[in-house]
């Protein structure tokens, strides 16, 4: 399999298995960081975590609540923050060279969609 490199507005991300180190990469159009295999792994399952909760909650919710949601491993450290439809990601590397970024709340659904049809886990 070759790379694979995934964007839209305002996101993007890759995977490249035969890379050497970094195989994966988030971003946006102003920043991105390549990710080892493990951190993207963790970036893909925090990320679904974080979609999973986020929709239990927007049950119990007004539509007018803001949430702020978190989740971290030893690797990735990952929240999402605004309402349950229309929230931004903000992500934090927490390994070796460390690294941050975020996504605008425009961006969240197609990176979502992206993450999901990335790789199969």
């Amino acid at each position: 399999m070759q790379r694979l490199l995934k964007s839209g507005s305002g996101w993007r991300i890759g995977w490249q298995p035969n890379a050497t180190e970094f195989k994966g990469l988030v971003g946006s159009d102003d920043w991105a960081l390549e990710l080892t295999e493990a951190e993207l792994d963790d970036f893909c399952r925090l990320l679904g975590q974080l979609v999973e909760t986020i929709d239990q909650m927007r049950e119990e919710l007004m539509d007018e609540e803001a949430i702020a949601c978190e989740l971290a491993s030893n690797l990735i450290w990952l929240e999402a923050e605004g309402y349950p439809n229309t929230y931004r990601l903000h992500l934090i590397v927490l390994t070796g060279r460390r690294g941050e970024g975020h996504w605008s709340v425009e961006a969240v659904p197609e990176l979502i969609q992206a993450v999901q049809s990335l790789k199969v886990f």
